[in-house]
């Protein structure tokens, strides 16, 4: 999950963003020579992840350097999976990261992670069937936990040691697939919606269920060797609604759950965080307070990260800040409380409510984008 290098992948990246283009813009834009573009666009130009535009030639020109090229949006699917803790999305993109087709299932539950991943495996498998004409390149999976070498994914939440979650879902779908974290996932997903943060330095802020946070800077996501940071166990200090069990910890304190939990001990008639927003929305006194508090917590967690990372900016992901916008003033407030730094440059993700499918389609495309040609060879 970083900014491309080899020069197949600079061709194909300048199709991505300025396409059609012409291969002498496309040699300024990468810094490659000229004729290095030509090698590398014929080459794309035979796997079909390019094609050229001929009817935007300009008049009277004679030869293919003159016929623009664009990334080939038609014949190429990929397919991203985000296992959640509740709830499961899949969703297949075309090769410029945009939603084709989405569904998504309860996460399923089984006697162990293998038999729940060839649930998950069919769903997708009889999902993507519906696109058969076109190729489907590559599937990627994000999700929780920590991901080691080969795709196997350790869960504490789900409970899952060393669940084989690559080899599972490659054998259900006869494809290379590649997994995150989907935290990271998720900040490798902006660095694809904005492409001009590459030379910028980010703080992911996310929050729902889980609590997590990545870093990228010069356009590549951190991903330390332990895996991803956890920061579910972070103190919260007093809390005057929220973690009724006085845990003290921001996972129980700040999620979905911890929501739930304490609207039910504060005497609120909910069974999920949905009907505290729209309790909320509806004027109830208590439901506002929640998550007016969860917004102070949160702004207070954001500031301390951020003050021992001193982003250029930060990016908050997560239905935590999407489905209740209306507390965001809140936590900007409580960031500005919190923080040593005068000023902070937060925003709120692009992605919005889809920013878990928009993580599952970063890692699905990552591969694609990073070696194009080579992608494809292992697809063959």
């Amino acid at each position: 999950m970083q900014l491309p290098s080899k020069p197949a992948a600079l061709v194909l990246r300048a199709a991505r963003l300025s396409g059609p283009v012409f291969r002498d813009d496309a040699a300024a834009q990468t810094g490659l020579s000229i004729s290095t573009v030509n090698r590398q666009v014929g080459a794309l130009l035979k796997t079909g992840l390019i094609r050229e535009r001929a009817d935007l030639a300009p008049a009277g020109a004679i030869g293919r350097p003159r016929l623009p090229f664009e990334l080939n949006v038609t014949d190429f699917l990929t397919v991203g999976i985000h296992i959640g803790y509740k709830v499961t999305a899949i969703t297949t993109y075309d090769l410029l990261h945009r939603v084709v087709g989405a569904i998504q299932i309860a996460t399923p539950i089984a006697e162990n992670p293998e038999q729940t991943l060839q649930a998950i495996g069919a769903s997708a498998r009889r999902f993507v069937g519906r696109w058969a004409g076109r190729r489907v390149l590559w599937a990627g999976v994000a999700m929780g936990g920590r991901v080691g070498a080969g795709g196997v994914v350790d869960h504490p939440r789900l409970g899952w040691e060393a669940a084989p979650v690559g080899r599972v879902i490659a054998e259900s779908l006869g494809l290379p697939v590649s997994v995150a974290s989907h935290v990271e996932a998720m900040a490798a997903a902006e660095l694809v919606v904005n492409p001009d943060d590459k030379r910028s330095s980010f703080l992911y802020f996310y929050a729902r269920e889980m609590v997590g946070i990545a870093f990228s800077v010069d356009g590549t996501v951190h991903t330390p060797a332990a895996g991803p940071p956890v920061i579910g166990h972070f103190p919260v200090g007093g809390t005057r609604l929220l973690d009724p069990q006085r845990t003290g910890r921001l996972e129980d304190t700040a999620s979905d759950t911890g929501i739930v939990d304490a609207a039910v001990a504060n005497g609120l008639n909910v069974q999920d965080v949905d009907q505290v927003h729209e309790l909320a929305r509806g004027g109830d006194a208590t439901a506002r307070a929640l998550l007016e508090e969860r917004a102070e917590v949160l702004g207070r967690t954001v500031a301390l990260i951020a003050d021992i990372f001193n982003p250029d900016h930060i990016i908050l992901g997560g239905q935590a800040f999407t489905d209740y916008p209306a507390t965001l003033p809140t936590l900007a407030k409580a960031v500005r409380e919190t923080s040593v730094a005068e000023r902070r440059d937060v925003r709120v993700s692009r992605s919005g409510t889809t920013v878990q499918q928009q993580a599952a389609g970063a890692v699905s495309l990552d591969a694609i984008y990073t070696d194009p040609l080579e992608a494809v060879a292992l697809t063959a």
